[in-house]
C-alpha cells in the first residue's frame, strides 16, 4: 500500500463548497495513513527493496506482516512486534520450484538456503498421492505438492516388473488400466500428471495419447520428460516437443515440458522457438530450465541404451561418477552401468543456455535430486542464486526483475487455473502469502560445485514461509516447519 498523496487537480480560489468534497478526500488520505502506521503488524521488514514482479513494484517499502500474509506494503514506516531492518536487500516472492526431486529433508533444508519457499515434485510424481501428502503435514520448513506418477501408474499395470514397465509395449487392458490408477491420484489431489517418458521408451504414442485425453478430461497438465533428449533424428528433442504439442493439441490439453536444455541440447533455440509458436497458437504449453550445463540421472536409465552417444553427441568422459568424481571411459562405463548408481553428464552448451534463461517465455527451475552421503548435481543446492548472481549480476543475461519473474510469477500463474491458493504465491502484495525471500543484490551468488555439491548458497539471509521466518541472518531456524500441501481438493 501507497501513503502518496495524489494531486486533486484543484485550482487556489477561495474556499467554497466545491472544495469541500476535496477536503474530505485528503482528510481521509491522511486518516488512512495514519491508521497504516499506527497498526501493528506480526513482522515488520523495514526499508527493503521491494521487488513484485506482477506489478512491477520496485522501490524502498516497509512491508507489514500478519497472520501469514502480507498485510501493508508503505513507504512510510510501520510498527510491529518484531521489526527487522532489511536495508540493502531485496525482498522478493519466495521462490516457486517446479521441479524438485530430492523431497527428503536434507535436500529441502539446502533449497530453502537458496531461497526455495515452494518446491514441487511435478515431472516424476508421487505415488500414492495421499500417503505422501500425509507424511508431510506439518513435518517440512517449506510449500510442498506432488503430481501423480505415471511411471507408478504404469509398473501396477505390470505388476512390478521393472523390464516390463520399462521397455514392454502396454496391451489395450494395461492401457486402460494405467488411466484407472492416474484417475485415482487426481482424485487424491494431485497437481497434475508427472510422465518421465523418456525413461518409458516401451510406452508407445498412442498409449500416451490416451494419457493425454485423461488428463485434459480432468483439466490438468501433464509434467513431462520428454521421449528423447538428443540432436538427431528420429530420436532429436526436437521431434520429441512435437509429440508433445500434437498430443495437447489435439486433446485440448496442457503441457508443461521440463528442462528444455538437457532434452533439447544444441536444438534448444528451436524448441523453443516451436513452444512460443504452439503457445500462440492456442495450444497450452510452457517449459523451463536449469542454470547448468550438464544434466544427471542413473546410469542404468534408458537415457544410456546402445547408441547413446550419437544420440546426444557426447562421449564417454563427458560422464562423471558422483560418488568420486571420475570421469568414465569406454570400460568404466558398462561398470558402473551393471552397478548402478547417479552420474553428471556435462553435455548442455552454455551458448544455448543463457539464451534460453533469458528468453522471456522460459522459466526457472532446479531439477534437484536428493543427496546421497551429500553428493549429488549441485542443482540442488544452487539454482536460484546461479540465476541471480552469475546470469543476472555478473553476465547479465537477464535483468533482475525478469530473473525474478521466471522463479516467482511463471511457475505460480502456471498453477493458479487449478489450485487457486498460487495465486497467492509469487508474489509480494497485499493479501498475498508472506512467502519471501530477502537477497543481497550484490551478493547472492551458488557456491555449490561439482566437487563440493552440498555448500550453501550465499547472499540469502533471511527466508519467511506463510509468515515465519526459517531462515534468519544466513542460518537455518530450528523447529519451525510453516510449510504448508499445495494440491488440488481430493474428491471425496
Amino acid at each position: 500500500m501507497s501513503c502518496h498523496i495524489p494531486s486533486l487537480g484543484v485550482a487556489p480560489r477561495s474556499l467554497s463548497s466545491s472544495l469541500i468534497p476535496a477536503a474530505l478526500v485528503l482528510l481521509a488520505l491522511f486518516v488512512g495513513v495514519e491508521s497504516i502506521a499506527a497498526q501493528s503488524y506480526d513482522i515488520v521488514l523495514r526499508g527493503g527493496r521491494v521487488m513484485d514482479p506482477e506489478s512491477g513494484l520496485d522501490a524502498i517499502r516497509d512491508v507489514g506482516i500478519s497472520n501469514g500474509t502480507i498485510q501493508a506494503i508503505s513507504e512510510t514506516p510501520l510498527t510491529g512486534r518484531e521489526v527487522v531492518d532489511v536495508s540493502g536487500l531485496v525482498v522478493a516472492p519466495g521462490f516457486v520450484d517446479l521441479h524438485a526431486h530430492g523431497q527428503d529433508p536434507f535436500s529441502r533444508d539446502l533449497q530453502v538456503r537458496d531461497g526455495v519457499t515452494t518446491a514441487l515434485e511435478m515431472e516424476s510424481g508421487v505415488w500414492p498421492v495421499d500417503d505422501w501428502y500425509a507424511e508431510r503435514e506439518g513435518q517440512w520448513r517449506i510449500n510442498f505438492g506432488g503430481t501423480t506418477s505415471y511411471g507408478a501408474a504404469r509398473g501396477l499395470a505390470f505388476d512390478g516388473d521393472r523390464d516390463g514397465t520399462v521397455y514392454s509395449g502396454a496391451s489395450e487392458a494395461q492401457v486402460a488400466e494405467i488411466q484407472e490408477h492416474i484417475s485415482q491420484g487426481i482424485a487424491q489431489g494431485a497437481l497434475g500428471v508427472g510422465l518421465g517418458l523418456q525413461y518409458l521408451p516401451g510406452a508407445s504414442e498412442e498409449e500416451i495419447f490416451r494419457l493425454f485425453q485423461t488428463t485434459s478430461a480432468a483439466g490438468l497438465t501433464v509434467f513431462v520428460h520428454i521421449r528423447h533428449a538428443g540432436i538427431k533424428a528420429p530420436t532429436s528433442g526436437l521431434i520429441a516437443v512435437q509429440e508433445m504439442i500434437a498430443d495437447a493439441a489435439a486433446t485440448g490439453g496442457s503441457v508443461h515440458i521440463v528442462h528444455i536444455g538437457s532434452s533439447g541440447l544444441e536444438q534448444m533455440p528451436a524448441a523453443i522457438e516451436l513452444i512460443d509458436g504452439a503457445f500462440a497458437a492456442g495450444v497450452d504449453v510452457t517449459t523451463e530450465i536449469y542454470p547448468y550445463t550438464a544434466a544427471s540421472t542413473d546410469i542404468r536409465a534408458a537415457i544410456f541404451d546402445l547408441g547413446w552417444r550419437d544420440r546426444l553427441g557426447a562421449e564417454y568422459s563427458d560422464i562423471e561418477w558422483i560418488a568420486t568424481g571420475e570421469r568414465l571411459d569406454s570400460v568404466s562405463f558398462f561398470e558402473k552401468r551393471e552397478e548402478g548408481g547417479p552420474i553428471i553428464a556435462h553435455i548442455i552448451p552454455e551458448e544455448e543456455l543463457g539464451d534460453a534463461l533469458a528468453h522471456p517465455s522460459v522459466m526457472v527451475a532446479s531439477d534437484g535430486v536428493g543427496y546421497v552421503d551429500g553428493r549429488a548435481h549441485p542443482r540442488g543446492a544452487g539454482s536460484f542464486a546461479r540465476v541471480l548472481g552469475r546470469y543476472s549480476r555478473e553476465q547479465g543475461r537477464v535483468g533482475l526483475m525478469d530473473a525474478l519473474r521466471k522463479m516467482t510469477l511463471m511457475p505460480a500463474q502456471r498453477l493458479e487455473r487449478v489450485v487457486p491458493e498460487m495465486r497467492r504465491k509469487g508474489r509480494v502484495s497485499v493479501g498475498a502469502d508472506a512467502d519471501l525471500t530477502l537477497f543481497d543484490p550484490a551478493t547472492v551468488i551458488d557456491r555449490a560445485t561439482f566437487p563440493e555439491p552440498a555448500l550453501t548458497s550465499a547472499g540469502i539471509p533471511h527466508v519467511i514461509v506463510n509468515g515465519s521466518f526459517v531462515v534468519r541472518d544466513g542460518a537455518l531456524v530450528e523447529g519451525v516447519m510453516p510449510g504448508q500441501a499445495i494440491r488440488r481438493r481430493p474428491i471425496s
